[in-house]
């Protein structure tokens, strides 16, 4: 079985992963052509994640070298950015199964009625299949750990999923979507607790910057190439290269913030035809039952306060970065992640800026000691996939550690790595009960919504109304 799975990892991401996603395609009814240019437009994106990591480790790390020495910084950790992570996550005996598994994981949950999520998000399988990456190399290459900590990961977030789906929906008008993707739900408790606190200070709610004429005034600086050009250009200036360098490095920048969401939507063209195949599958299987189906944030990021919160967090989240004790994390490629922070934050805060603002900077404060924290065994597993591939996306510069905004920082993640890793016995128990508690809450709801539903339905039929009829 070792040495299987050994083969499978030297393959890579950008040949294991169109396999893969070719044969689960055929699984679910697609034609061999529909799901053989799926697999290859995914394949096709792994190679043009790793072209634009390396664009980003070559021409960064002696800058970055230079201005710890210079301003005597402890910034050790590289941002490898999510191109990596999620490299890391599909090279790995975890990543290669995590997609059929979750799937199998879902379907169980949908019959045993503990979600009503049906999480056809398949791009972001990656986050689970991380943390069960870093918990596999942790534990000594345990398939057994790595699935356990991608599983209750996968578990908490659909049911996360389905307990923001309303308040989801109702803001975004959004009907029957929910957001699966454990990054988002992660900055859920901070959302909570900061609101709540925030809602304390009379006058608060009342305090607010216009949005969308906030969005307008950005213009150009709004664009994320420009923004790119504009950190890379400091990071030359700072580190006191010539000018041919700091321009250099200035376009070098904006590409890499320009190319990944250009590159993320390859994947997004090979997965959304498995995804839709999916959709149709289980809405035969659950007919007339209420289901949430579960899509990517990346539905709502264009929202303005969104926009104007992430412009503003990224100066605040490099000077956080530069100033906070114990951290070793300086963010690059990691700010086009940003976006991400709001998709669940925003129904909470009721799109306050300033409050969701807040929220941000405390997050993202957070994060940075959970990036720096995590980053020797990100970098263990990073230097083990590309000791099997040579993924130049896993190539992590010398002198650096690994690191990425993109999971690494989220809540979620975090909790499952040192609870799996590091509190031996103990964590896994906590990590075990706190899943079925979830699950046998949400079953609960979902129960009481049904009986609800039904219970409506009979008032109608005995008033001798048409239960099919949409009330108006």
């Amino acid at each position: 079985m070792e040495q299987v799975f050994s083969y499978i990892i030297s393959l890579g991401a950008s040949v294991m992963m169109p396999i893969i996603f070719t044969i689960i395609g055929l699984c679910i009814g697609m034609k061999f052509g529909k799901a053989l240019l799926s697999g290859l437009y995914v394949g096709v994106g792994f190679v043009g994640l790793g072209i634009v990591t390396a664009l980003l480790t070559k021409n960064f790390s002696d800058p970055l070298t230079m201005m710890s020495q210079i301003y005597h910084l402890k910034l050790k950790v590289f941002d490898m950015g999510w191109p990596a992570a999620a490299s890391v996550a599909y090279s790995t005996a975890v990543g290669a199964l995590i997609i059929p598994i979750c799937l199998g994981v879902n379907f169980l949950m949908l019959i045993t009625k503990t979600t009503r999520t049906v999480n056809i998000d398949l791009w972001n399988y990656w986050h689970f299949a991380f943390i069960g990456a870093v918990a596999y190399f942790c534990m000594g290459k345990s398939l057994a750990w790595g699935y356990f900590a991608a599983i209750v990961c996968y578990i908490i977030t659909l049911v996360m999923a389905d307990l923001t789906a309303d308040k989801f929906q109702k803001y975004y008008h959004l009907d029957g979507i929910s957001i699966p993707q454990p990054f988002c739900q992660s900055f859920l408790p901070f959302t909570l607790a900061i609101d709540w606190l925030l809602d304390k200070i009379p006058g608060f709610n009342k305090l607010d910057i216009d949005a969308e004429g906030l969005k307008k005034k950005f213009g150009v600086l709004g664009e994320p190439l420009v923004l790119g050009v504009i950190v890379g250009a400091l990071i030359g200036l700072v580190a006191h290269m010539s000018v041919k360098k700091i321009l250099f490095l200035g376009i070098t920048m904006g590409a890499v913030m320009e190319l990944i969401p250009r590159i993320t939507k390859l994947f997004i063209d090979g997965l959304m035809p498995i995804s839709d195949k999916t959709k149709e599958v289980v809405a035969k299987r659950f007919h007339g039952k209420k289901i949430h189906i579960g899509m990517s944030p990346a539905l709502v990021i264009g929202h303005p306060t969104a926009l104007v919160c992430t412009l503003l967090l990224i100066p605040t989240y490099l000077i956080l970065a530069v100033i906070l004790p114990g951290n070793q994390f300086l963010p690059l490629a990691s700010l086009a992640g940003l976006f991400y922070l709001f998709p669940i934050m925003l129904p909470y805060t009721k799109g306050n800026v300033l409050k969701s603002y807040i929220v941000g900077v405390v997050a993202l404060l957070v994060g940075l000691w959970f990036v720096t924290d995590m980053a020797p065994d990100f970098t263990m597993a990073a230097n083990s996939v590309f000791k099997a591939t040579q993924d130049p996306a896993t190539s992590v510069p010398k002198g650096f550690f690994a690191g990425s905004m993109d999971f690494a920082s989220s809540l979620i993640g975090w909790v499952i790595y040192k609870l799996t890793c590091y509190v031996k016995v103990v964590g896994p128990v906590i990590l075990v009960v706190l899943v079925i508690v979830m699950m046998l809450y949400n079953r609960h709801q979902i129960l009481k919504d049904e009986k609800v539903a039904a219970a409506a339905i009979d008032a109608e039929e005995k008033a001798g109304g048409n239960p099919s009829a949409p009330i108006e």
